[in-house]
C-alpha cells in the first residue's frame, strides 16, 4: 500500500514538473522592451525568418495587428510572447454577437495555445478620439465578449485584453498635470476603464514625440524629443521636472487617468518610434534622428525605471516598428519607422545585428536547456526507483 502511494506521489511530481515546463505563463510582457511587427508591405521577410531575426535581437515581446495563421504557426515553439490584434473592422460584429467573438477566440487563439505563446489580444487600435462614434460605441462590447470567451475557455489568466489609444483622446497634455480626457471621449472611456480595472488590464498608449515635434518644431526643443541633454520642462503643479518628452507624455496619461478616477492603473506604451525618412514638411525624419531616439529609448528602458510621477512603476514599451512597410498609406514617414529594412539588414545601428540564416528556432537558452535536462533526468530516475 505504501509503495503504491509512493509511486502515485512520484507520478504526480513528474507530471507537475513536465507540465510546468510546457505551460508556464510569464505574463503578457516580460522585461521592458518589445516590438510591433507590422506587415503592410510586399517585400518583408517571411514569418519564419522574422522569428530568427527577433531571436537574434533577443526581442521576446511582439505585437501584431491581426491574427494571421501563418505568423501564429511560425511563432509556435519559439518562446516568443505574442499579442494578436482584433482589427477595427471586426469590432461591431464582435460587440453585437457573443457567439462570433467566441468563435474568433477559439479559431485564432485557443487553437494555437500553448505552443504559440499568445499572451494578449488588442481589441482594435486607436478607436477612441477618432471621430467614429459608432465604432467607439462598439469597443467596450467587443472587449467584454472577447474576454467572456476567454473566460469560458479558462484562458482569462493567460491572455490579457487591452486596447491602444492615441494622443487624440486627450484635450491637453502640456504641462502633464493639465491633461484630461476630451469631453466627447469620456462617455466611452470611463466605462472601458472601469472594465479594464476589473480585469487588471493596463492603459495602453501610442506615444510619438516625433509627431509632437513635427507638428510644433518652433515650440519644442528637438533634444527634448530625442532624449538628448536639454533644459527640459518644469510642471509647477506637481513640482516635477522632465528631461524628455516621452516621460512627459506618459505622465500626462497618468494625470488624465487620475482625473477620471483611475489613479492606480498602469500606463504601458504600445507604440513609439521615429521615422528615418519623410516628406519635405517632416525634416526631423532622418536616419540620424531615428537612430538617436531609438538608441536612447533602448537605454532608457534598460534602466527599468519609472517616470517622474510614477517612479516605482517600471516603464514597458513596444517599439514601432520592426520593418519599414512600403505599402502603408499616408505621408512618406509612415513607411520608414522600421528598425530593419525589408532584406533584414539594420536601418541604423542601435545595437542589433542584421538577419542571419543560421540562428536556432528555439528561444530557450543553453542554461535553461541544461536545467530542463536535469529536471527530466531526475524525474525519470524517480520513476525508476
Amino acid at each position: 500500500m505504501r509503495s503504491s502511494k509512493l509511486l502515485l506521489l512520484k507520478f504526480f511530481f513528474v507530471f507537475f514538473i513536465l507540465t510546468s515546463i510546457e505551460f508556464q505563463v510569464d505574463g503578457a510582457f516580460v522585461g521592458t522592451y518589445g516590438i510591433n511587427y507590422g506587415r503592410i508591405a510586399d517585400n518583408i521577410p517571411s514569418p519564419d525568418k522574422v522569428v530568427l531575426l527577433l531571436k537574434q535581437a533577443k526581442i521576446r515581446n511582439v505585437r501584431i495587428y491581426d491574427a494571421d495563421h501563418t505568423v501564429l504557426e511560425a511563432f509556435s515553439g519559439t518562446g516568443l510572447d505574442l499579442v494578436v490584434g482584433l482589427p477595427n473592422g471586426f469590432l461591431k460584429e464582435m460587440s453585437s454577437n457573443a457567439d462570433h467573438a467566441f468563435s474568433w477566440v477559439k479559431e485564432n487563439v485557443q487553437s494555437f495555445l500553448p505552443k504559440t505563446r499568445i499572451r494578449g489580444i488588442a481589441i482594435g487600435n486607436e478607436v477612441l478620439g477618432g471621430g467614429d462614434s459608432e465604432l467607439a460605441g462598439a469597443l467596450l462590447g467587443a472587449a467584454k465578449n472577447v474576454y467572456n470567451a476567454l473566460k469560458k475557455m479558462n484562458l482569462e489568466d493567460t491572455v490579457q485584453i487591452t486596447t491602444a489609444h492615441s494622443q487624440a483622446v486627450f484635450s491637453d497634455s502640456y504641462p502633464p498635470s493639465s491633461c484630461v480626457f476630451k469631453e466627447n471621449v469620456v462617455q466611452f472611456m470611463k466605462p472601458l476603464l472601469e472594465f479594464f480595472q476589473q480585469i487588471g488590464s493596463p492603459f495602453c498608449l501610442n506615444a510619438y514625440p516625433f509627431l509632437a515635434y513635427t507638428y510644433n518644431p518652433k515650440e519644442i526643443d528637438i533634444n527634448y524629443a530625442l532624449f538628448k541633454p536639454t533644459e527640459g520642462i518644469y510642471d509647477p503643479k506637481t513640482d516635477l521636472h522632465y528631461d524628455n518628452m516621452l516621460d512627459a507624455q506618459i505622465d500626462a496619461a497618468y494625470m488624465a487617468l487620475q482625473d477620471a478616477g483611475f489613479k492606480t492603473m498602469e500606463v504601458m506604451i504600445t507604440e513609439t518610434g521615429w521615422a528615418s525618412k519623410g516628406d519635405s514638411d517632416e525634416p526631423a525624419a532622418t536616419p540620424e534622428n531615428a537612430r538617436t531616439y531609438n538608441y536612447n529609448l533602448r537605454k532608457r528602458l534598460a534602466k527599468k525605471k519609472g517616470t517622474p510621477l510614477r517612479p516605482k512603476t517600471v516603464l514597458k514599451a513596444y517599439i514601432f516598428a520592426l520593418f519599414n512597410e512600403n505599402s502603408k498609406p499616408g505621408k512618406s514617414s509612415e513607411t520608414h519607422f522600421g528598425l530593419f529594412k525589408p532584406d533584414g539588414t539594420i536601418s541604423y545601428d542601435i545595437g542589433f545585428n542584421s538577419l542571419k540564416s543560421d540562428a536556432p528556432k528555439s528561444l530557450i537558452s543553453s542554461s535553461k536547456a541544461a536545467c530542463y535536462y536535469v529536471i527530466i533526468s531526475v524525474s525519470v530516475f524517480l520513476l525508476m526507483i
